[in-house]
């Protein structure tokens, strides 16, 4: 048996023509159609980046405990028990987060893996003598703008692209090792995550202008003067490239039979607010539909295709893995096998979490949700429950370290002890209130107060079961 999965960050599910985009470029993407199962009601739970992965490996939520970090010494990893179990794991990526302090122990599960340097504000080509370069009046600042510029003088060519790199690297390992049994390969592209640089030929299937006007847009609201439709159009061509390299790999399980033996899965950890609701980025606003609720396509051999309605998240992928392998899954996995939706469409949630560490907590049945938000503008108690305190590129700082305790073990490291400390956020949940929305069309904000009960109960009754720490009950205003 054999499995790929390809992974993209930050693809926005109203992008994709299976999803009802008329106007981008995405060929590939449509052509999932043809094999595998398209899922209508699935959604990402630990934001962003590296708590998304966490609950890759682990099938676990995240963000109720801690921050962005690595995984945890006490951390089940689906890649490691395949490894463990004889199914020779590869990754190649160039998601640059895993070489940094705060998502340092990902790639080391995997049996081998390959890395590419170069995104976003990757520390790789020496910036000394770069200046930095005017994004745009609208873009964003800092060192990674300078960074990404010195990036882009070993990055001339699409052929030199780290992404680009990173397809050409899975390609070989299928090639290599299509006549092999028991494998499991991902690949991972940081693309189409910002900056949208992309290659001139995909700008110019959007009439994109030479010039690059704004490709890197900082997280902030929307202001009443900024034209997003050229911001859209850049994010679109990096999307084009990506679908692209997607049918590459297509190409490849079509040529070689694949679809009979290699389950396929196609994913992404959250989208992007482009302009919606007025805002830019991610992670500082409510989670909105086009950043929570993600594409999902998945192949399994000799199953059937077409779409699927039932209720799925992240969580999910590491005990489909398990399955699809024959592994047995760890008792205190919270999320289910997939490979029953692919079947028969079978409900395996009734509800799904989904937040990030110190902001809303959020709750949906696939119809609703509910945003809960921090009871006053502290944002307090608020902790971390980590043996890794380390954040992206950096340590915890000093004042949250001398609050440290050790605590006993629960059911988020499997009954090791770790250590708690207070906690620090930028969040605000606090100024945007508790908010409850309809969703089973468009994404439309109502006052239903039994609605809203019967979420926030489930909401309750969910945390329990996850050991959330209690800490956090008390800084939703939750009384349980």
């Amino acid at each position: 048996m054999k499995a790929i999965m390809v992974m993209f960050d930050t693809l926005t599910r109203n992008y994709l023509s299976t999803y009802g985009n008329d106007w981008c470029h995405t060929p590939n993407f449509k052509r999932l159609e043809e094999k595998c199962c398209v899922m209508d009601r699935f959604y990402g739970g630990s934001m962003p980046c590296m708590p998304a992965r966490r609950e890759l490996h682990t099938g676990k939520y995240n963000f109720l405990h801690r921050s962005w970090g690595p995984l945890e010494p006490f951390d089940f990893s689906v890649v490691e028990a395949l490894s463990a179990a004889g199914i020779y794991t590869h990754l190649c990526t160039d998601h640059s987060h895993y070489f940094e302090d705060g998502g340092c122990t990902y790639h080391n599960r995997y049996s081998s893996w390959e890395g590419f340097r170069g995104q976003e504000g990757d520390r790789w080509i020496p910036r000394l003598n770069v200046q930095t370069p005017d994004v745009s009046k609208y873009g964003k600042k800092g060192i990674s703008v300078t960074q990404h510029a010195a990036n882009k003088l070993a990055q001339r060519v699409e052929e030199d692209m780290s992404s680009v790199k990173t397809f050409h690297a899975g390609m070989k390992f299928i090639e290599e090792n299509k006549d092999n049994d028991n494998w499991f390969l991902t690949i991972e592209s940081f693309d189409p995550h910002e900056p949208f640089y992309v290659p001139d030929k995909y700008r110019k299937m959007y009439d994109l202008p030479d010039e690059v006007e704004l490709n890197w847009p900082a997280y902030m609201p929307m202001d009443d003067d900024l034209d997003v439709s050229a911001l859209r159009k850049e994010y679109a061509s990096l999307i084009a490239m990506c679908d692209t390299y997607l049918g590459k790999v297509l190409d490849m399980m079509d040529a070689y039979h694949m679809w009979d033996d290699t389950m396929l899965i196609v994913n992404t950890d959250h989208g992007f607010l482009l302009g919606e609701h007025n805002y830019l980025g991610k992670n500082f606003w409510p989670m909105h539909q086009e950043i929570i609720h993600i594409p999902f396509y998945i192949h399994v051999p000799k199953q059937s295709i077409g779409r699927r309605d039932a209720l799925c998240q992240t969580i999910d992928i590491a005990p489909t893995l398990l399955d699809y392998f024959g592994l047995e899954k760890p008792e205190n996995m919270e999320g289910k096998s997939l490979l029953p939706v692919v079947k028969e469409n079978q409900k395996i949630h009734d509800y799904a979490l989904f937040g990030m560490h110190g902001g809303h907590v959020n709750i949906t049945d696939g119809d609703y949700v509910y945003m809960k938000a921090s009871h006053d503008k502290t944002n307090q108690p608020f902790v971390e429950c980590t043996l890794m305190p380390t954040q992206m590129r950096s340590f915890f700082p000093k004042d949250v370290l001398e609050t440290m305790q050790i605590v006993d073990g629960d059911q988020l490291s499997h009954g090791i002890p770790y250590l708690k400390m207070r906690g620090k956020s930028y969040m605000q949940s606090y100024l945007f209130g508790n908010l409850l929305f309809d969703v089973r069309e468009k994404e439309i904000q109502i006052d239903n107060q039994e609605i809203q009960n019967r979420l926030e109960n489930a909401m309750i009754d969910m945390m329990k079961a996850v050991d959330a720490p209690q800490e956090e009950f008390k800084r939703l205003g939750l009384n349980h």
